[in-house]
């Protein structure tokens, strides 16, 4: 599965980035009070047409015998915060949305991804991390949208949310597959790896699918 998701994603970030949909990469991970063994600097290489960036390597034991980095631990507390967003336009739909099968791809979202976050953070609990770091800059995260696109579509009903909410998710969809690539090319914990590999490939089913409604994304 975790090969499979890394050529899914792998696939999914150059069909994005075709499309012009790359945007930022996910804030720089920061080590945190947890971690405290010693790290070495290594340079991660890119994705096509992205540079290298630079990381560290450490590896921390988990109280389950796994172990994590920073990279880990940033998507994480990252995630957490990005699935709320799409959980949150996904509850908008049952009393704006227009199209039935819109309706029901929102229903899909919002019960999909609120067992992750409640995953995520039994992840940091286990490990006694934080739900968030301070010096994460959450809005910056790909396919992240702001607090002013948020209360528009709040504000939208029919085929108008319709349009609005296709175009949202799948940008918010497109920086998740752009997230958990950097946790699958730079994570250690497997694990994790393996509930990103998954992630990638249902958010990019979901982009399909949205597409396949015909509204404009």
């Amino acid at each position: 599965m975790l090969t499979a998701g890394l050529a899914i994603v792998a696939a999914a970030g150059l069909a994005f980035a075709a499309r012009g949909g790359s945007g930022d990469s996910a804030a720089a991970p920061r080590a945190s009070a947890a971690e405290k063994s010693p790290a070495v600097r290594v340079v991660l290489p890119g994705r096509p047409g992205e540079s290298a960036r630079v990381s560290d390597s450490d590896r921390v034991a988990a109280p389950d015998g796994s172990t994590y980095n920073t990279i880990d631990t940033t998507f994480v507390q990252m995630m957490i915060g990005h699935h709320e967003q799409a959980i949150a336009m996904a509850a908008l739909a049952p009393d704006r949305a227009a199209d039935d099968q819109l309706r029901a791809l929102a229903a899909r979202i919002g019960a999909a991804q609120a067992p992750e976050v409640a995953w995520m953070r039994g992840w940091l609990r286990l490990r006694k991390l934080p739900k968030s770091d301070p010096a994460h800059d959450h809005a910056a995260m790909p396919g992240m949208q702001s607090a002013a696109d948020m209360t528009t579509l709040a504000g939208l009903k029919g085929s108008a949310f319709d349009r609005r909410f296709a175009t949202m998710m799948t940008a918010h969809h497109r920086g998740a597959v752009q997230m958990a690539s950097d946790v699958l090319t730079g994570g250690t914990d497997e694990k994790l790896r393996e509930v990103a590999g998954e992630m990638a490939v249902e958010q990019a089913s979901e982009i399909r699918r949205i597409e396949q409604l015909g509204l404009p994304a």
